[in-house]
């Protein structure tokens, strides 16, 4: 499968125009296929719940897309939503994740999620490829960072049948995307980020209120402020400037050995594109800049749902990937 050039539709060009429209064009997505739970055991009193959406026939004779989230989000996100019925609709079995705490698994694991917390994406990856014999992943956002971060730090942990990873509007470098959300026409969404992680901190300190500090969060005004008092305080971090340095995933590409495509736009409000573009990389990482689209905005004429067209490049990268690994095979 070809994925067709990004061709944006008129005067939908620009940062803001692209990540406010992809919001809004897929906000309404509903995911009616069968589903099951699967929980993933990752570490010490840690879970993860997985959604699973299974091809019909033999299990093994499909590849399963596991997507891993973004900041403040969940299963239900959007933008997973599109890319989770594009790949379905191509023969994968698709694997959405909550990361620690998210969504639907706060109840079962009321622990707060990082970016550096790549053990869980392994472990998950792991439990994927138990299920059937070709894995892969696309992260969005945060889960973008995280699903780099492992491919760089752990990558001798992952699954042997991996086909490879994309990574859609990543911040790579933590500490200059905080950066960037203080900009003035950033406020929106700092606003919208410090409300949403305020309000899930507020529900973990309900559900485990021997672990999470009440009213920690109150007074917060920015994604750093947010950093340094709650997710460093929790993280053993010494604050948000250590969290930063230590879980940024841009240091870690010239280790990457699986095939991985980095998909971002120059435009991007939320991450400054020297962000992306200065770090070395290995020779597997490919990264792909484009010069609109937003934070994982990509709006413009594709076969995906949404009018998402990163999932239909994401998962014409995989098939490629998967066919060259046919050929090998």
């Amino acid at each position: 499968m070809t994925p067709r050039p990004f061709h944006p539709y008129p005067l939908t060009r620009g940062g803001h125009r692209q990540t406010l429209l992809g919001y809004w064009l897929r906000r309404l997505n509903r995911w009616d296929r069968r589903t099951e739970d699967l929980v993933v055991e990752a570490a010490d009193g840690v879970k993860l719940l997985l959604r699973a959406s299974w091809q019909a026939g033999e299990r093994r004779a499909s590849p399963a897309l596991l997507l891993v989230h973004g900041l403040g989000g969940w299963d239900g996100a959007g933008y997973a939503l599109s890319t989770a019925e594009h790949a379905y609709r191509l023969g994968w079995h698709v694997l959405r994740m909550n990361l620690r705490g998210a969504g639907d698994s706060v109840r079962l694991c009321p622990r707060l999620y990082n970016a550096g917390l790549d053990g869980d994406l392994v472990a998950a990856l792991k439990a994927a490829a138990g299920l059937t014999d070709q894995v892969a992943v696309v992260g969005f956002s945060l889960g973008a960072a995280l699903t780099l971060l492992a491919l760089g730090r752990s990558g001798s942990a992952l699954p042997a049948s991996l086909l490879g990873a994309v990574g859609v509007s990543p911040p790579l470098d933590l500490d200059a995307c905080a950066q960037a959300l203080d900009r003035p026409l950033n406020r929106p969404y700092q606003r919208s980020f410090v409300r949403g992680l305020s309000d899930a901190y507020r529900l973990h300190q309900r559900l485990a209120p021997e672990r999470y500090e009440a009213g920690r969060e109150r007074g917060l005004r920015s994604l750093r402020d947010f950093d340094e008092r709650i997710t460093a305080h929790y993280g053993g971090f010494r604050g948000a400037a250590d969290y930063y340095a230590r879980s940024s995933a841009g240091p870690h590409l010239t280790a990457v050995t699986h095939p991985a495509l980095l998909l971002a736009a120059v435009d991007d409000p939320m991450i400054p594109v020297d962000s992306v573009a200065r770090w070395p990389r290995s020779a597997a990482v490919e990264l792909e800049l484009l010069p609109t689209g937003g934070h994982v905005g990509f709006v413009a004429p594709t076969a995906a749902p949404g009018c998402f067209w990163a999932a239909e490049r994401a998962l014409g990268f995989l098939e490629a990937r998967r066919t060259q690994a046919a050929g090998a095979g």
